[in-house]
């Protein structure tokens, strides 16, 4: 499922317009983002928690030519999945 398909869905769900379902749910991504980089916790009951995380610098290996290669630090997110969904996933 695409985002244009998630929002059609939401509009039918909702029985609303695709304008209203499309901006209710850039503001929900907007603010699942803002606090992503406030360095909050983002738990939605029932879907799932997103964390916010650092990964420290590190070494690797460049796959084209096998030379050793420094992968840069980086902030990341986790998503852990919530019972309800994992129960609906494998019934």
């Amino acid at each position: 499922m695409n985002k244009a398909e998630l929002i059609t869905r939401i509009a039918k769900k909702s029985n609303t317009t695709q304008a209203v379902a499309s901006a209710a749910l850039e503001h929900t991504l907007e603010a699942i983002t803002e606090g992503l980089v406030e360095g909050e916790t983002v738990t939605l009951v029932g879907f799932g928690i997103f964390t916010p995380k650092r990964t420290a610098q590190r070494m690797g290996r460049n796959p084209k030519n096998g030379e050793p290669a420094v992968i840069t630090a980086r902030n990341t997110v986790s998503f852990k999945l919530s019972k309800g969904l994992k129960d609906a996933l494998n019934p």
